[in-house]
């Protein structure tokens, strides 16, 4: 059975911000990420929904961005 992913709506980059750093966030189609490049941060989407939560973030130090 193929894993089914959910398109992230890119209009709500025009409304959502960094959770932290109240940054402008960048959208990564390939990761399904939002990366605050401020924070170096990459918050996961799943299904279609962004999970802003710096708990669930991960660095993104050392990716070479």
């Amino acid at each position: 059975m193929p894993e089914r992913v959910s398109a992230f709506d890119t209009k709500l980059l025009d409304i959502l911000v960094a959770p932290g750093t109240h940054a402008p966030l960048r959208y990564d189609a390939g990761a399904q990420e939002l990366i605050d490049d401020k924070a170096c941060l990459a918050y996961p989407i799943r299904d279609g929904i962004p999970i802003m939560l710096v708990d669930e973030a991960r660095s993104t130090e050392g990716d070479g961005q």
